[in-house]
């Protein structure tokens, strides 16, 4: 694994959970942490937006443009299990959940993390397969 590669995985990892650390108290009305959500957000929107430049400079533009059918794959299984494990996040953390909301809601989330999950073995099954 290279250098680059490494940074972008780790400030993907840091940003990520720091926006949705900030979401969470920006939308938990118990929390009363309004501002100080959006800030925290903002600043782990930041963190993700600096992987550009790391990404641009570890990977050169390319004269020819392809279209990569198993990236355009995995990032649709990327954002269908993103959403999956939000409903799940929604049904548990949204007003007082009943028993069985709770435990639907985390199946729903633990489902859509699995999906997550297994993204880059479908990654790495599409490249093999080329």
């Amino acid at each position: 694994m290279k250098k680059d590669t490494l940074i972008e995985i780790i400030l993907g990892t840091v940003g990520g959970l720091v926006f949705a650390f900030g979401m969470c108290m920006a939308l938990i009305e118990e929390w009363n942490l309004l501002v100080p959500g959006i800030i925290t957000g903002i600043i782990g929107a930041i963190i993700l937006l600096c992987i550009f430049p790391v990404y641009r400079k570890s990977h050169p533009k390319k004269e020819k443009l392809t279209i990569d059918k198993g990236l355009i794959i995995t990032w649709t299984v990327g954002v269908v299990g993103a959403l999956i494990m939000g409903v799940g996040m929604s049904l548990v953390l949204v007003g007082n959940p009943s028993t069985v909301q709770f435990i639907l809601g985390t199946s729903i989330g633990i489902v859509g993390l699995i999906i997550c999950v297994l993204n880059y073995p479908i990654y790495s099954y599409l490249k093999s397969n080329k």
